[in-house]
């Protein structure tokens, strides 16, 4: 079976979504992700050039994930993602894991997947898809909330939400509606931006290659 792109992937599911959800459910999902796109503000967002302070992170498996520890060796690469229950992020970190963890270990980055959902309920993705890359908390959004990558859902999807007796923050652990939008970050060991990507409609995501080929051309020598 030929090699399916992350894009094709999540094309996939919403096709599923097409022929299988309720037509107003749809609708209420298609008109989020449109209206994230069109109020997306680029210049919010962090910058290549842009050297980060420090910060930490919650290892799901236990401890702390400083900026430091994670360029000790080589760059970071952020994989910013919803939740754990989240579909197409259940199908994002497994192609990351298939398609871009071999290489970057092979340059000798790090690899980090990164939500605002507590630890206690975030480890579950990495155990289901017996993920090979870390896994960690940004508790409270402080990290995504300084790279300018949050957004909150609409009126439309809010009210839905409750109709079902449901409330991401609930879900998260977090108790607000803020989620990041999905984004890549890469970090050089200096804690200087070299790449980013962020992706306002959740179901379109950053490719693995482009980020090989940047991370390959900060490790050259690892790369050989």
């Amino acid at each position: 079976m030929s090699f399916k792109s992350l894009g094709q992937r999540l094309a996939d599911l919403h096709a599923e979504r097409e022929r299988t959800w309720d037509p107003a459910a749809l609708k209420i999902n298609i008109d989020q992700r449109r209206t994230l796109v069109e109020t997306a503000d680029p210049d919010a967002w962090v910058k290549v050039g842009d050297r980060l302070e420090p910060f930490v992170l919650a290892d799901v498996e236990g401890g702390e994930l400083t900026l430091e520890a994670l360029t000790r060796t080589g760059p970071a690469v952020l994989v910013f993602f919803r939740f754990a229950g989240c579909p197409a992020c259940n199908i994002a970190l497994p192609y990351y894991d298939e398609a871009l963890a071999p290489a970057l270990r092979e340059a000798g980055a790090t690899l980090v997947a990164v939500s605002p959902q507590v630890p206690e309920r975030l480890g579950e993705i990495r155990t289901r898809h017996d993920l090979s890359f870390k896994v960690a908390s940004d508790r409270d959004n402080v990290l995504g909330r300084r790279l300018g990558v949050l957004y909150t859902a609409d009126e439309a999807s809010q009210a839905a939400q409750r109709a079902k007796g449901a409330f991401i923050g609930d879900t998260t652990g977090t108790g607000t509606w803020e989620l990041p939008q999905p984004a890549v970050v890469v970090i050089d060991r200096g804690g200087i931006v070299r790449f980013v990507d962020v992706s306002p409609d959740w179901l379109v995501r950053t490719e693995a290659q482009p980020v090989i080929d940047l991370v390959r051309a900060l490790t050259p020598i690892a790369a050989e």
